[in-house]
């Protein structure tokens, strides 16, 4: 007997693949059962595992992802904080010419709200305008 024989049977036959309602059935066909249900739980375990390597391996893609996202914002994280080092040191020289000709602040810099934050300066040469003048110096501090 296979499954489809259980399964035109009727409401009793899915009874009986849900170990209900076997009184009169006979050794054969208890064996017949019992081999259909292990055929199909091998069936739904297969199944499962092939979801659950699935999701493993989608996962630990992402997580290699997620990985590298992180190694290149430490990166990041760390030219900042040099970039902020070296504009603390050149701040902390006082007034003076800058290499680039630009001018150095004494004053301590702030954001207004996180003392402790990096501040990304730029130093530049006065622009020219058309008249020949040079611009203001726009003093911090």
């Amino acid at each position: 007997m296979n499954i489809s024989f259980y399964l035109a049977t009727g409401h009793e036959s899915k009874l009986q693949l849900l170990g209900e309602e076997l009184s009169g059935l006979s050794t054969k066909d208890l064996t017949n059962l019992e081999n259909q249900i292990e055929m199909s739980l091998k069936g739904v375990r297969k199944q499962k595992e092939q979801i659950l390597m699935d999701e493993i391996r989608e996962l630990n893609q992402k997580g290699n992802l997620i990985h590298q996202e992180n190694i290149e914002l430490y990166k990041k994280v760390n030219l900042i904080r040099q970039e902020y080092t070296e504009l603390q040191k050149i701040s902390e020289q006082g007034y003076g010419s800058a290499p680039n000709g630009g001018v150095q602040a004494t004053h301590t810099i702030s954001n207004g709200y996180d003392l402790h934050a990096p501040i990304n300066l730029q130093l530049s040469q006065p622009q020219t305008q058309k008249n020949g003048t040079s611009t203001s110096v726009m003093q911090l501090g």
